[in-house]
């Protein structure tokens, strides 16, 4: 079933919010993929009732219920490998030469995408509270072979 994945929702730092906008931007998504600092189990279980899930452990992510969540997780989906983990300055591998073809990462709060070596790298922002004046953000991404078309949806404007 993942390589038929042709539309993920890509999501990070909820920190225990996850808002009714998310959930919306997210619904149509054949996988989500959460990129640490969760915040609140049920954020999981909520998203789980949209797609299925594939999150990682962020560096709020402290209680017990978390340590179940890896530090690093891999997804198939399409033609692409894809690489997760919550802080992109932990990268401890050469996604190219380690055969990933997108790197994706939260912890900043800061969305945004750009190329190295033939690696997309996604940072889908924060989606949970506010914080300074970052945009409240989540992100799509929609594969077709070794295309890769990446949306972020500002969740403020999102209505």
């Amino acid at each position: 079933m993942a390589n038929a994945v042709k539309k993920i929702g890509l999501i990070s730092d909820t920190h225990g919010l996850l808002r009714k906008e998310a959930v919306e931007a997210l619904r149509g998504s054949e996988l989500i993929i959460h990129a640490g600092d969760v915040g609140k189990p049920e954020i999981l279980e909520e998203l789980r009732k949209i797609a299925p899930v594939i999150a990682v452990r962020g560096n709020v992510d402290t209680e017990p219920w978390a340590q179940a969540l890896p530090e690093t997780a891999v997804a198939e989906a399409d033609a692409a490998m894809i690489y997760v983990l919550h802080d992109v300055n932990a990268l401890d591998l050469n996604p190219a030469t380690s055969g990933f073809h997108i790197v994706v990462s939260g912890h900043s709060h800061k969305p945004g995408k750009s190329e190295r070596d033939g690696v997309l790298y996604i940072n889908p922002g924060s989606a949970g509270p506010k914080r300074f004046q970052l945009p409240v953000t989540v992100a799509l991404l929609r594969l077709d072979g070794t295309l890769y078309e990446v949306e972020f949806v500002d969740l403020e404007e999102y209505r």
